[in-house]
């Protein structure tokens, strides 16, 4: 779907640069809008690549067993229904890890890992469970410690002080987490009280 959109979207801008007489100037945006896309994406490579091999070093000497151990409390607290030893936990605990660095990209591929293990123990295969909920509001807010991605952004895009917007960033994902917990905690004591 989203395919059609694009291209209508691009459809749409060019019948209107037509219309206006303005074609080469829609052209031209639409080549510098599309040099700047492969700049700015090869200026994030360098720290998706970084920071995807430390997650996968952290994964492989057991590091993240021992954070998933160390956070087992609070896991059990957001999720209740999430036997204690299944591999959800740890790929939950891989995707909040990656959040919590800023690799919005890397945490991706262990989100979809993370909800393919719940589906693994969902009874109701066409319904979202409570901790597949929860773990989208976790995943969606995502404290953030390093914005590393927003941090390689505005120094492609030549910021003298990339780093500024930490403390901004801390005070809003903190916020988010905590009222999408509070929202998932209540609308699913509602739902159970339904049902």
């Amino acid at each position: 779907m989203l395919n059609y959109i694009w291209i209508g979207l691009l459809m749409i801008g060019f019948a209107f640069g037509i219309v206006n007489g303005r074609l080469d100037d829609v052209t031209k945006a639409a080549m510098d809008s599309a040099q700047t896309a492969v700049t700015v994406c090869i200026g994030l490579l360098g720290v998706m690549c970084l920071w995807t091999g430390l997650m996968k070093i952290a994964e492989k000497s057991g590091l993240i067993r021992i954070i998933g151990r160390a956070v087992r409390p609070v896991l059990g607290f957001l999720f209740p229904e999430i036997p204690k030893d299944h591999p959800a936990l740890g790929a939950i605990v891989m995707n909040l890890v990656a959040n919590f660095l800023g690799l919005g990209n890397a945490a991706t591929p262990l989100g979809l890992k993370a909800m393919k293990e719940l589906q693994s123990i969902n009874k109701d295969k066409k319904t979202a469970t409570n901790a597949m909920c929860m773990f989208l509001v976790l995943n969606t807010a995502a404290i953030q410690l390093v914005p590393a991605n927003i941090i390689a952004l505005r120094t492609s895009e030549g910021s003298k002080k990339p780093a500024e917007i930490i403390i901004c960033i801390w005070i809003a994902s903190v916020c988010a987490t905590i009222m999408g917990i509070i929202a998932a905690k209540m609308l699913s004591a509602v739902w159970k009280k339904d049902n």
